[in-house]
C-alpha cells in the first residue's frame, strides 16, 4: 500500500499529533486549494489533507452501526515488548505536550486500553487512540 489519506480539520495539529507519534513529514504539497503533506513512520505512510470547512467525523469507534473505515492499526512488536508501558510513556509525551502548548495538544485520549485478543493461533495485545480529529488508531503487538 502506497499510504492512507486522513481528512483534518487543521493540518498544523494534526501534523504535531502524529509527530508525537513518531511520523515525520516527507513532503508537503497543496491538493486543489487546500494544505496536504505525507508523513512516514511506524512502518508506513500516511497523507493529511486540511478540509476548508470541516465537519465532525463520525464515530467510527464508539458506533457501532458506523459502516465505513474503521480505523488504521500500526504493528509495534518490534518496537516494544511492552504495549502498556509504551501507551503509558505516549500518554505522558502528549500531557506534557499539552502543558506546554496547550492551543496545539490536547492530552492522549485512549479509546480501549490494551488487551489481548486471540486471532487464528495468535495472540495480540491491541490498543486504540483517537486522534487529533478523534479517528481510531489501533496499536498491535504480538505476543
Amino acid at each position: 500500500m502506497h499510504h492512507t489519506a486522513i481528512r483534518t480539520a487543521n493540518i498544523h495539529r494534526a501534523i504535531a499529533f502524529y509527530e508525537l507519534l513518531g511520523f515525520t513529514v516527507s513532503d508537503r504539497f497543496t491538493a486543489g486549494i487546500t494544505l496536504a503533506c505525507w508523513m512516514e513512520g511506524l512502518g508506513g505512510r500516511i497523507e493529511l489533507i486540511q478540509i476548508p470547512q470541516p465537519k465532525p467525523a463520525p464515530d467510527a469507534f464508539g458506533d457501532e452501526h458506523y459502516v465505513g473505515y474503521y480505523h488504521l492499526s500500526f504493528d509495534i512488536t518490534d518496537l516494544t515488548v511492552d504495549l502498556p508501558g509504551w501507551l503509558d510513556a505516549l500518554e505522558q509525551r502528549f500531557a506534557e505536550a499539552a502543558r506546554e502548548e496547550p492551543e496545539q495538544f490536547q492530552p492522549l485520549k485512549v479509546l480501549l486500553k490494551p488487551t489481548q485478543q486471540m486471532i487464528s493461533d495468535r495472540v495480540y495485545e491491541v490498543a486504540f487512540i483517537a486522534d487529533a480529529d478523534g479517528l481510531p488508531l489501533e496499536f498491535t503487538r504480538l505476543l
